[in-house]
């Protein structure tokens, strides 16, 4: 028999536990002549703001060794354009879509999800049901994102304070029936407190981790290669770290962990579910291959198979064996 890949994240039922990062995959229609978006489990969509922003100054990406830094500064079209044109796109996907929200204040994140639930209107299929995405509304549910690195504004601070997380989250929780998840940033000193606070404000689930603050200087220019200076790492250079995360965050909290960070093989996707992760998320991997997220599944359900495993939500128990 096969093993079941099917995951839960609050009443949502995923087909299957891997993601396309936001950031990473825009809004699925930029990448669906290259990705198998709607076999994955979840879209994350790129970030969405009140207002448009045309993010950061270029350059703004640079090659690291074993990854990437990013300084794009959640560059997007701002909420009414992402209403009358991308949510048209996302009601077309088979796989659950999950938007990224962002914002410089508790009122921004608040209207954003405001304004998205009037225009999806209310969820179209009964909690758990396993046809996620099908003919819904575009929005299955919210990825809070409180811990980005390369923006101007205090989002950053939102993802480092425990009482304000919590704050926000019981404000968007109050605004939504939809499943929240919310974004975790490595750059704190105890990511277990900032989980439990997400938690303790609502919170149907967490996923971390976000990019690493990180550098890079060219020599011959005495310059930071990125236009901001400093800019978010990721790729397989941050996978010790985000596992680590995964780990901590998994034994702090009731609800589910999704867990994401130089995710390239199946083999880095199981040491996050064996951490603890419920589901997981592919970014830097796809830049490198399309194919990545379609890989990684196979993976999975391979060493599912030859290890005996029946449910995804039984790998992280076999490392307390």
């Amino acid at each position: 028999m096969r093993p079941s890949l099917s995951v839960r994240i609050g009443g949502l039922v995923l087909a299957n536990p891997v993601g396309l990062a936001s950031g990473t995959i825009g809004y699925g229609s930029e990448y669906e002549h290259l990705v198998g978006i709607d076999a994955v489990g979840a879209l994350y969509t790129k970030a969405v703001t009140l207002e448009p922003r045309e993010g950061n100054r270029v350059p703004r990406i640079v090659e690291t060794p074993a990854g990437m830094l990013n300084s794009i500064g959640l560059a997007n079209p701002g909420i009414e354009v992402f209403v009358a044109d991308k949510l048209t796109e996302l009601r077309k996907r088979r796989c659950a879509v999950i938007v990224n929200v962002a914002g410089s204040s508790e009122d921004e994140y608040a209207r954003v999800v405001e304004r998205i639930e009037e225009a999806a209107g209310p969820e179209s299929r009964l909690p758990g049901a396993p046809d996620a995405g099908a003919g819904g509304t575009g929005v299955d549910g919210y990825e809070i994102n409180v811990s980005c690195p390369n923006v101007c504004h205090g989002g950053l601070a939102f993802g480092t304070d425990p009482a304000q997380v919590e704050r926000l989250t019981r404000a968007i929780r109050g605004r939504t029936r939809r499943p929240l998840i919310v974004k975790l940033t490595p750059n704190v000193t105890d990511i277990a407190s900032i989980a439990r606070a997400a938690e303790a404000g609502g919170a149907d689930a967490v996923s971390c981790i976000n990019t690493l603050v990180g550098m890079s200087i060219d020599v011959a220019r005495r310059r930071p290669h990125l236009a901001m200076g400093t800019g978010g790492l990721s790729g397989p250079a941050v996978r010790p770290v985000g596992v680590a995360c995964c780990f901590k965050a998994s034994r702090a909290v009731g609800i589910p962990v999704v867990g994401l960070g130089g995710i390239m093989t199946a083999d880095d996707a199981l040491q996050y579910l064996l951490a603890g992760a419920r589901a997981v998320q592919i970014g830097t991997g796809t830049f490198v291959d399309p194919h990545c997220a379609s890989r990684v599944l196979a993976g999975i359900e391979r060493w599912m198979e030859e290890s005996g495993v029946a449910r995804v939500e039984d790998i992280p128990l076999m490392l307390e064996e």
